[in-house]
């Protein structure tokens, strides 16, 4: 019996060339993912880290394979040739390099619309394009590799899995080497340069020459020359000189100092994170204080007797969840505690260091997620200070009844829980801090809201209603430019709202409903960064 199957016109590939063809696949599957992570937190700074970004990021890199995979089997079913294939490797680098140049542009004209919309709508304008060339890989690849239908399946799933690898390869690149030692633009441009380079070598080594060649090494030339120009353009700063600026695994750090060199400023991702006088060595933030001042309030009650002598006992074991560049723990530190901090972002302990006269050696200090510390302390705990954000909010898996219910167990019976947040009571706008007292009261037997008037609202949680009076500390070591809003947060205590409810790790959607808050403050934000 005769086989019906149809035979495939034969290609003249050789060994090397199929090899190199192989390798291809594996360095475009490695760039796709480096510009989907890449391409989020180039974003960050300007629309934030919330799951709106990184929706709108996968929604688009999703789109763009479908449409990719598309394009790339028409192109080899009309025109199997590879020069097409590697003039569209060439085009994506072109298009990326010109991306990273206009991200700041595209990002702030994005950033009038909403955060959803307008994520999505910068990601599309930014990512699409190369994204979808680089889609066109796979398809492409089986077509020109397949000799008869017989083999289809089999070079198929061969050339998928070489992506995947590469794709893997890609992730644990960019987010366990690169991220940390090169500026994102840098990163993107090293990308566009390997697909360019990757494109040279086919046309030097297996290209026919023509008009097709030399336009292709025309493109090469002028990605290499778009990468030799630089990345983004500097982002215009309103606050004064930039001392540092270095990228993390969590996001770009800069700090920047005043012209009368009084204010210095701790930023992350263009969210100011800490304000500092290197004159005096004082903060000059309200919640460096109020995290420390409200844990003595509330814990170092007044002594029984009718003399005015020291507090009946003093706070001497702390946990900070959240470093910052360390003003609040060494605030802690200084006063005779014993405090151990825990901090997702290693490099920012050698910030705080050069520039915030962080002194680690003071702080027995943890370095990973506060979540996987909570269950691996020991109790004990006269205080536990809450200070951890993710851009312009907190964790919200920091911020569950799972989450609280583990910090109580490891503060004393008559220990304090002091949260640093950022809220609004307005009716419509008040689900974050509604949701986080509910949830705070479900765990704990009394919960007290001091209102910053500046964005800042500070949760105190006390595990028996019994505690729950304030004896206000001295305020002699605050800084002079702090000292009435540190007084005014004292006295200010205001009702919880009704709205929200209880966070749990399976259903926390304050992210969703407080997304309208998060986007005016970073979008007011981005925009103070434009002269």
């Amino acid at each position: 019996m005769q086989s019906s199957s149809k035979h495939i016109p034969p290609q003249v590939i050789s060994n090397s060339l199929r090899r190199f063809l192989y390798l291809t696949a594996g360095v475009t599957g490695a760039s796709i993912l480096i510009i989907e992570i890449l391409g989020a937190k180039m974003l960050a700074p300007y629309f934030g880290t919330s799951h709106f970004v990184w929706t709108a990021q996968i929604v688009v890199t999703m789109v763009a394979l479908a449409l990719g995979y598309y394009l790339g089997g028409r192109l080899a079913d009309r025109a199997p040739r590879l020069g097409l294939l590697y003039g569209a490797l060439v085009m994506a680098a072109l298009y990326l390099c010109l991306a990273t140049r206009f991200c700041v542009s595209i990002s702030y004209f994005c950033l009038k619309f909403p955060l959803a919309p307008g994520s999505l709508l910068a990601s599309l304008a930014l990512y699409f394009p190369p994204l979808t060339l680089l889609a066109m890989t796979g398809p492409f690849f089986t077509r020109v590799l397949s000799v008869s239908v017989q083999s289809v399946g089999t070079l198929a799933g061969k050339i998928s899995s070489i992506g995947t690898i590469g794709s893997v390869l890609g992730t644990v690149l960019i987010g366990y080497v690169l991220i940390p030692l090169l500026p994102n633009s840098s990163i993107m441009n090293v990308t566009a340069a390997v697909l360019a380079v990757v494109a040279a070598v086919y046309w030097q080594g297996w290209g026919r020459g023509g008009v097709g060649q030399g336009a292709g090494f025309a493109g090469v030339f002028l990605v290499g020359l778009l990468v030799m120009i630089g990345g983004a353009k500097g982002e215009p700063l309103t606050y004064g000189e930039e001392l540092y600026r270095g990228n993390s695994n969590f996001g770009l750090m800069q700090v920047v100092q005043s012209e009368n060199g009084r204010h210095r400023y701790y930023l992350n991702d263009f969210l100011s994170q800490n304000s500092y006088d290197p004159v005096v060595k004082k903060s000059l933030s309200l919640f460096s204080y109020m995290l420390q001042g409200l844990a003595k309030g509330y814990y170092e009650t007044a002594s029984s007797t009718n003399v005015p002598a020291a507090p009946a006992r003093r706070i001497e074991r702390v946990l900070c969840i959240g470093l910052g560049v360390g003003m609040a723990p060494m605030a802690f530190a200084r006063d005779g505690a014993t405090v151990d901090v825990v901090e997702i972002n290693p490099a920012v302990v050698a910030v705080g260091q050069r520039f915030f006269d962080l002194e680690p050696a003071r702080l027995h200090l943890y370095l990973g997620d506060g979540r996987a510390y909570l269950n691996r302390l020991q109790p004990g705990y006269d205080a536990i200070a809450l200070d951890a954000f993710l851009g312009d909010a907190s964790p919200g898996h920091l911020m569950s009844q799972e989450a609280f219910a583990a910090m109580r167990r490891l503060l004393k019976p008559e220990g304090v829980l002091v949260i640093n947040s950022f809220g609004n009571f307005t009716a419509g706008r008040d689900y974050f801090c509604g949701s986080l007292h509910r949830t705070l009261k479900s765990v704990f037997g009394q919960v007290i809201i001091h209102d910053g008037a500046n964005g800042n609202v500070f949760f105190v949680a006390l595990p028996s209603a019994a505690n729950a009076t304030l004896r206000v500390p001295t305020l002699d070591h605050v800084h002079p430019a702090c000292l009435q809003k540190v007084q005014d947060t004292f006295a200010r205590v205001v009702p919880p709202p009704e709205a929200g409810i209880v966070l749990t790790d399976d259903f926390n959607p304050a992210d969703f409903h407080d997304a309208a808050n998060r986007e005016r403050l970073r979008r007011n934000l981005a925009m103070s960064m434009v002269p």
